[in-house]
Formats: structure tokens, C-alpha cells, sequence
């Protein structure tokens, strides 16, 4: 079950999020999470993925934006009932916080709109938040 799931214009984005121990530097003041998104297609019109823009909030409430073109160096087209997965990563100074975002999608007419990416929290196990 995703951490996180929303539907905008037939296009599905799902998350699941998890805590790398083996990366982090609690000591240090460094939580690393990664997250596996899944875009789906599930409507009648191939889009394609331009471009992302992450709103990522730390347990203190500091606040970072992250906006780029594509994810992972791809912009991918998804024809109708395709999908496209990948996984990255982020770095809290906290040992939990929040993510959310949107994908800036086109479809074949040009048109563009934002895919909404729900929030899903981002937590070391054991921590109240």
C-alpha cells in the first residue's frame, strides 16, 4: 500500500517512502529517505512528464523547494495505461518531515497541467512525529 496516492486528469501517482539507515549520520545531524514513485496513466490520452516541483518540509519546519525538468534525467511519455517508475532520494536534517509536489504533465494538444503528488511523511522508525 503507498504511502501517498492521488489522481489528477487520469494520471495516477503513487509513493512509498522509506528510512536508509545504512546511509544516515544521525550524529551528524543527516536522515537520508528514499522514496519509489509510480506514475500510471490511467486515462484516455498519452501525457508526458515534464517537469517536477517538490516541496519538502523538515521536522523543525524549514521548508526547501525542488523544481527541475523530468525526474531522474528523463521525461518520459506514457500512452494510456502505461507507467513509469523510479526511486531517489532525499536529506533531512531532521529525522522526519514531509513531502509533496507536483508533475508539470502535458498531454498531446499542448495542454498543460499539474499532477498532484499527495504528501507522505519521511521518518526514522521509533520517532514521534
Amino acid at each position: 500500500m503507498p504511502d501517498s496516492e492521488a489522481v489528477t486528469r487520469g494520471v495516477r501517482v503513487s509513493v512509498e517512502s522509506q528510512y536508509v539507515e545504512e546511509r544516515s549520520q544521525p550524529d551528524n545531524h543527516v536522515w537520508l529517505f528514499s522514496y519509489h514513485v509510480q506514475i500510471a496513466n490511467e486515462g484516455d490520452e498519452t501525457v508526458q512528464l515534464v517537469s517536477r516541483h517538490w516541496i519538502i518540509t523538515s521536522g523543525t519546519g524549514q521548508v526547501e523547494e525542488v523544481q527541475g525538468e523530468g525526474v531522474i534525467g528523463k521525461q518520459p511519455v506514457l500512452a494510456p495505461g502505461e507507467a513509469f517508475e523510479y526511486t531517489s532520494f532525499c536529506s533531512l536534517r531532521t529525522p522526519f518531515g514531509i513531502m509533496h509536489g507536483t508533475y508539470q504533465m502535458t498531454n498531446a494538444r499542448g495542454e498543460r497541467f499539474d499532477a498532484e503528488i499527495a504528501p507522505f511523511q519521511l521518518g526514522e522508525p521509533g520517532t514521534v512525529h
